[in-house]
């Protein structure tokens, strides 16, 4: 999507607990293995008391309070997550908006996977366009990995799960200073891979009725017990290529355009950035590859607003210059977001 009207997104925020599992912790305690803490190369991962929705309030809170945005101006909540809110047939964003007393805001659920967070800029961006009485939009995340429903060392191949929350301000660049500018956004589905996440289980009657935890590997043991790893690799390549170059053009960049500082990554494991990312995007862009999830682990839905906070606290982009953030999530799907360095900065 190229943004006919100038974006700005402002005080991204990542809401992590003290509490920490360090890796060595993890593998004295049998909770992994040490060859495939290795791989993971994640030095530890936040451990939190809270629920998701709850750190999506302090997340948000701080959003908030660094950008100085009057409660009354967000007329748009977008909440993003992938594991268990706390309650059953609820909407964890109407607590949110109702705890960060967002009077006026309308409360949505963007149920996407791991890519959700990324889809909700979207979405809070198309909104933005459509309805300029709309003056602000706030996104949250917010998961908590917590046993027994979930093995956050490794529910999954290649990626470590962390605790925290996330939250984002997006609105027309015309009506507010901003941390950082969109120019474009891209995303493609390959709705093919959806059986990665569903191997051959059967349809069930309710949440973890063929299992005491959220089982990943054993769907995607199913799915590359079919071949599956080759035309997984295949379509993710294709894809990953596809949404860069689609987001790059979308603003007017080329891949070789020397203004194009950095392109950030998931926080997946390092195994894993190394396997499905790292050649695809080096052969395909000359900017510098990053990876800020090396003390966090995945953050569900909320990688995107986290490495978005990571680029600004750094001070990795010039004026002029620009980065371009990538989201992947289960389906499959991909998203990439082009911004720049922004006058609030």
């Amino acid at each position: 999507m190229r943004v006919a009207r100038p974006i700005g997104l402002s005080g991204p925020a990542l809401w992590t607990p003290e509490g920490i599992c360090s890796t060595d912790e993890a593998v004295r305690n049998g909770l992994i293995d040490a060859e495939t803490a290795n791989e993971l190369g994640h030095s530890g991962l936040p451990v939190s008391s809270l629920s998701g929705p709850e750190m999506a309030v302090h997340a948000g809170r701080a959003a908030l309070a660094v950008t100085g945005t009057p409660h009354e101006s967000v007329g748009l909540l977008l909440h993003s997550w992938i594991h268990y809110q706390g309650h059953d047939l609820w909407s964890p964003g109407h607590f949110i908006a109702d705890r960060l007393r967002l009077s006026r805001a309308l409360p949505l659920g963007i149920q996407q996977v791991c890519n959700g967070g990324a889809m909700a800029i979207d979405m809070a961006v198309a909104r933005l366009l459509a309805d300029p009485t709309t003056d602000c939009a706030m996104v949250t995340t917010g998961d908590r990995f917590v046993e027994p429903g979930f093995q956050r060392w490794r529910a999954d191949y290649g990626i470590a799960y962390g605790d925290g929350a996330t939250a984002l301000l997006v609105h027309p660049l015309d009506t507010r200073p901003a941390d950082l500018v969109l120019h474009s956004i891209s995303t493609v589905a390959a709705v093919e891979l959806e059986r990665m996440h569903r191997g051959s289980d059967p349809f069930s009657p309710a949440p973890l009725s063929l299992s005491s935890h959220v089982d990943i590997r054993r769907t995607k043991k199913a799915f590359l017990a079919e071949g599956g790893m080759e035309t997984f690799a295949k379509i993710s390549r294709a894809r990953l290529e596809h949404v860069v170059l689609g987001c790059l053009a979308e603003g007017d960049l080329t891949p070789d355009d020397p203004r194009l500082r950095c392109v950030v990554m998931p926080r997946l494991g390092r195994k894993t950035l190394d396997f499905a990312y790292r050649p695809a995007l080096a052969a395909t862009l000359r900017a510098e590859l990053l990876d800020f999830g090396r003390d966090t682990g995945h953050l569900g839905a909320g990688d995107t607003t986290a490495s978005l906070q990571d680029l600004i606290r750094g001070d990795f982009l010039d004026p002029g210059e620009y980065a371009v953030v990538i989201s992947a999530g289960a389906g499959f799907t991909w998203s990439a977001l082009l911004v720049s360095r922004g006058p609030g900065a």
